[in-house]
């Protein structure tokens, strides 16, 4: 008799069978945590106060990100793509009435830092030319600590609450079912994303701009984003925004040269970085700081706890204090600029954080991505990652251990030891938290003051010059012609005419659709199943700035070529003798001459 439980139908139809229990349909099901259990808020980490500092015991939060941070080894989830380089930081003046950090007090020093730009969408294996945000990250080798100051090339994020970074990240990605678009945002998914969720407007305005198609990474300014505090002697604190002006100008490419030199060259980016420092054009940028007193916080037609809004700096003024220049390649770059570990939680006495939602899930959030990337909680112990000044703790062992801890004690108290390692007072340089006053309740929730969605967003398209602009248009009606989904469509459609009426009007011409007068269903998703919907819904935009001219490229540093690279066209009998005047004068203003021929020979 035929075995049918062994039989070649039978085996098929099982471990098909066995296949399908492993698919999920979510269609109409309620969200719940891997545990079961149902979930009100999706959108909101739990704060002390709907302004308040976000607590440990989220578990919905811890979930959320853990699961999202562990997703992919060993390349990076988000900003898998980069570059790096080995620097120094030298500051100008001292700041002491601001802050008692070691790095803004004594211009004698001269800091080692180490930074790595990266795109943020793509795989390692994506082009250097994708329109994306940068990353623009900073590791300072401090006499008091490592500090990491990690950022993008613009001043804003995409979301309010570290809660919604998977989300965001998700839509953006290739699409699961395909694995298609690769580091490209123009797709049914992220606009989807987008249209629901209006306080992604303002960096996806910045995102269709030529600042995501930055000229060369030297080229390009970087921003901290997020509000941080000052702390100077006497424990009074100011808040601090972190900007990098480059010494040769903010330039980018069109989208036209963009698709070219990534047809040419897919690491434009990385040569271009290499190739300058090797030939000792170093690339330079001042560091600023935007400084607001304490007293001032609420002063502001924004919360500037909002990491999607920005400061003008016609309101703050940014202060230079400093310049870092990036002088050495990396020896290797996987040992390097692959294993190098940037964490926001590591701060010197001088610098502490604020509320701001974002920034407070991100210091959970990137130890434990480098757990899962890198191996082992010793990840510190790379040699790109170790500090210059000496480590003493109790913490020993683990994958990875490179160290050889002496003695027979690894705790605190203890009297074997000596008492060893001891505890630092505050007059001794130690670490003190900020005593920023909480009196609040447990919630998971947002406060009202970050619900303007559409004035900065305006406030940067009014600021473009008019080509700038018509390049904006023109990268709104590329991706948006790449969706398949017309509702997708009608809702950006509609959000950007709550930008500016005149730049719709430009896009939807452009996909041949009208802009529909208004859209059936709310317009800010990003809220908890529990929440006000009318009390989180973005209010109309505000002026209270007309134009900043810092936002355009327009107003930026065109009088120097140093550091360009000039083609120089020869062929057989072209002599270059009489080229020498124009070549003296052109490598004496920093250019580089590059000559290009049909075939090798001796042409000089």
């Amino acid at each position: 008799m035929e075995d049918k439980k062994n039989s070649p139908k039978m085996k098929n139809s099982t471990k098909q069978e066995q296949l399908e229990t492993f698919k999920k349909d979510s269609s109409g099901k309620p969200l719940t945590t891997n545990q079961g259990l149902k979930v009100n808020d999706t959108n909101n980490s739990l704060k002390s106060g709907e302004r308040g500092s976000t607590l440990l015991e989220d578990f919905l939060l811890r979930e959320k990100i853990t699961n999202f941070d562990h997703e992919r080894i060993p390349e990076r989830i988000v900003h898998a793509r980069g570059s790096g380089a080995h620097g120094v930081f030298k500051l100008y003046e001292a700041i002491p009435e601001f802050t008692k950090a070691g790095i803004f007090n004594d211009t004698s020093r001269e800091t080692s830092v180490f930074v790595r730009f990266s795109t943020v969408a793509g795989s390692k294996g994506s082009p250097d030319l994708a329109r994306d945000v940068r990353g623009f990250a900073v590791k300072f080798y401090t006499q008091e600590g490592t500090w990491d100051l990690v950022g993008n090339n613009m001043p804003i994020f995409f979301i309010q609450d570290a809660m919604k970074f998977p989300d965001l990240i998700h839509s953006v990605k290739p699409e699961p079912n395909k694995e298609i678009p690769q580091a490209a945002s123009a797709h049914d998914t992220f606009y989807d994303f987008v249209s629901h969720t209006t306080e992604t407007l303002h960096n996806h305005i910045w995102a269709m701009s030529d600042r995501a198609i930055p000229r060369s990474l030297r080229m390009m300014e970087g921003f901290g984003i997020h509000t941080f505090r000052l702390i100077n002697d006497k424990g009074v604190s100011h808040f601090v925004k972190f900007h990098w002006k480059p010494l040769l100008g903010v330039h980018s490419v069109t989208w036209d040269e963009a698709v070219k030199i990534n047809g040419a060259d897919a690491d434009f980016h990385r040569r271009d970085l290499w190739d300058a420092i090797e030939e000792g054009h170093y690339p330079q940028w001042e560091l600023g700081l935007q400084i607001i007193p304490e007293a001032d916080e609420h002063k502001f037609d924004f919360d500037i706890l909002d990491p999607t809004k920005l400061i003008p700096e016609e309101t703050v003024p940014v202060k230079i204090v400093g310049k870092m220049t990036l002088n050495r390649n990396p020896d290797n770059f996987f040992a390097e600029t692959e294993q190098v570990a940037f964490l926001p939680g590591h701060i010197v006495p001088g610098l502490d954080f604020s509320n701001d939602p974002l920034l407070q899930g991100r210091l959970f959030s990137y130890r434990d991505t480098q757990l899962s990337r890198l191996g082992s909680p010793n990840f510190h112990l790379i040699p790109i990652n170790r500090p210059v000044v000496e480590t003493h703790n109790n913490q020993r062992d683990g994958h990875m251990q490179m160290d050889i801890p002496k003695g027979n004690t690894a705790y605190f108290p203890n009297t074997m030891g000596g008492g060893c390692p001891h505890l630092s007072k505050m007059a001794e340089g130690a670490f003190h938290s900020y005593e920023e006053r909480i009196d609040a309740r447990k919630i998971s929730s947002r406060s009202e003051s970050f619900s303007d969605h559409f004035s900065q967003p305006a406030l940067f398209y009014r600021s473009l010059a008019e080509w700038e602009q018509a390049h904006v248009a023109d990268a709104y009606s590329f991706e948006l012609g790449k969706c398949m989904q017309n509702p997708i469509k009608e809702r950006m459609l509609w959000l950007i005419s709550q930008i500016d009426e005149t730049l719709a009007n430009k896009v939807a011409k452009n996909l041949g659709m009208k802009i529909p007068s208004k859209i059936e269903q709310p317009i800010n998703q990003a809220i908890g199943a529990d929440a006000d919907v009318e009390k989180h819904q973005p209010g109309k935009k505000k002026i209270y700035l007309e134009k900043s001219k810092p936002l355009s490229q327009a107003n930026t540093l065109f009088d120097s070529i140093e550091t360009r690279k000039i083609a120089v066209l020869a062929a057989d009998g072209f002599s270059m003798s009489d080229f020498k005047k124009m070549k003296d004068a052109l490598t004496k203003a920093g250019a580089k001459l590059v000559l290009i021929a049909p075939a090798s020979g001796n042409y000089l």
